[in-house]
């Protein structure tokens, strides 16, 4: 994917942040560095408060080498945290409700399409959804494919 062609806001799932340090896959994970940089240095990148606690949770149990507290709470600050800008209200749980219906996704992946959705992106990079599906006002783009 050329991360120069995304336009307006995006959202990233965490499996982005979590291939940004995977050396198993080594284009994964240039790929997941440059869409993690170019969002924090744009500002048009972001992620909800669920991929800030899921990253941590897979950062400390299932990485090859999982990080230390240390090091996990410099990522805290250092990324996750500038991109973290939707935390859980009623709205989005009644959203992702209503999309876990109509996608026949699974609850959690519908409160990512639902943050995704409330904080107007346009795009929802994720290798885990149906890549190219647009969803509302949101359009699923797998960035490794």
């Amino acid at each position: 994917m050329n991360v120069d062609s995304l336009r307006g806001k995006f959202f990233l799932d965490t499996n982005i942040l979590v291939y940004s340090f995977d050396p198993s896959a080594p284009a994964k994970q240039q790929i997941a560095r440059e869409l993690i940089e170019t969002a924090l240095s744009s500002q048009m990148g972001v992620i909800s408060s669920q991929v800030v606690q899921e990253f941590l949770n897979v950062s400390q149990r299932k990485f090859a080498r999982p990080m230390g507290v240390a090091e996990a709470r410099r990522y805290l600050n250092g990324v996750l945290l500038p991109l973290c800008q939707h935390f859980p209200s009623i709205s989005l749980y009644d959203k992702a409700l209503m999309l876990r219906e109509e996608t026949g996704y699974s609850f959690y992946d519908a409160l990512i399409v639902a943050a995704a959705i409330e904080m107007g992106c346009k795009t929802l990079l994720s290798e885990d959804l149906q890549d190219g599906r647009t969803i509302h006002s949101v359009t699923i783009l797998n960035p490794f494919s």
